[in-house]
């Protein structure tokens, strides 16, 4: 039974593992709902044992199991998802599937079971598309995602909004920057390490290195998610959450080969596609305004740049 208290989706994974840490940590009682097809129990490790932390090993797809896993809890923080862009690594049927249709399937789920007062949503960046304005605001319109990862995030984002208003619990959207961090399994910096591990000579770029985004560190990430989701009070309420500065590919490459002490590597730029990107639906310039989350009284403790060197160093050392 999780009395009064908080269901996490993905919790055995990058983002959700972090979360779990805050909210244990804090005082709540907390269940994770995980397949383990992204995720490890060995991020779960240090509460092993304690009382305020249960695990069920599900699929979102299957109805009857996220419904057990519900029962009791009047918070869900949702992160289950597919994370990947690039569509050499995921279909678009995979992100219908592990997007769309399991936040509709959890949906359903805290529709018939009722008693969810609060449920929080990990959207992404990727739902402006390339937007006209950076830093780009909540209120940025209209919204045209090119890849069908922020495809996906944009139609669960809509089912969210409309579950809240129709059955009357509260929901609070964040659409996220790149989030970096001890225990991330994907994304540039990843990629990076794994390449010099394989070659410390050289070290593949996709793109003509110029794509430059905003990167966030996993704590600061997950204070704001809290923060946010106490303090919203709108029956749906959307935050962006980002550090202030952009960093570009090249610049992650040269801080990797630093951490990873390759001197004299050589770095291959492929060119990319459709003007530089590093693959088709790669969106080249991203920026968030936060401003609406720092008005609440939240602030990274990063920067940017400092969160891409941390986790170069964590996964170098790891």
């Amino acid at each position: 039974m999780c009395s009064m208290g908080v269901l996490v989706t993905g919790g055995a994974g990058f983002i959700g593992s972090h979360l779990v840490d805050y909210l244990v940590g804090e005082g709540s009682v907390v269940r994770v709902y995980d397949d383990l097809s992204a995720g490890s129990l060995a991020n779960l490790r240090r509460w092993e044992g304690d009382p305020r932390l249960s695990f069920v090993k599900g699929d979102l797809l299957d109805p009857e199991a996220v419904i057990g896993a519900l029962d009791g809890c009047d918070a869900v923080y949702h992160l289950a998802a597919n994370p990947e862009v690039r569509a050499s690594r995921a279909s678009p049927e995979d992100h219908f599937r592990q997007n769309v249709e399991a936040t509709h399937r959890l949906l359903e789920a805290v529709r018939r079971v009722g008693g969810v007062e609060l449920l929080v949503f990990a959207s992404s960046s990727t739902v402006y598309g390339e937007a006209a304005v950076a830093p780009t605001p909540e209120d940025y319109g209209p919204l045209k995602p090119i890849s069908h990862y922020g495809a996906s995030k944009l139609a669960a984002e809509a089912l969210v909004s409309a579950y809240a208003s129709m059955y009357g619990f509260r929901a609070v959207i964040f659409r996220l920057a790149n989030i970096v961090g001890s225990r991330s399994n994907h994304g540039v910096i990843y990629d990076f390490v794994n390449k010099l591990r394989a070659d410390p000579g050289t070290l593949e770029v996709l793109g003509d290195g110029s794509q430059s985004k905003s990167y966030l560190h996993v704590d600061d990430c997950v204070r704001g998610m809290v923060l946010g989701a106490g303090a919203a009070s709108g029956r749906v309420e959307v935050f962006n959450l980002g550090s202030d500065d952009r960093v570009s590919v090249l610049e992650i490459a040269g801080m990797v080969i630093g951490e990873m002490g390759v001197d004299g590597c050589e770095v291959c730029l492929t060119g990319g596609v459709d003007g530089g990107r590093g693959w088709a639906g790669d969106v080249k310039v991203m920026q968030l305004d936060s401003s609406r989350l720092r008005s609440l009284g939240w602030a990274p403790r990063l920067s940017g740049v400092e969160a891409v060197r941390v986790t170069a160093h964590a996964l170098a050392q790891g």
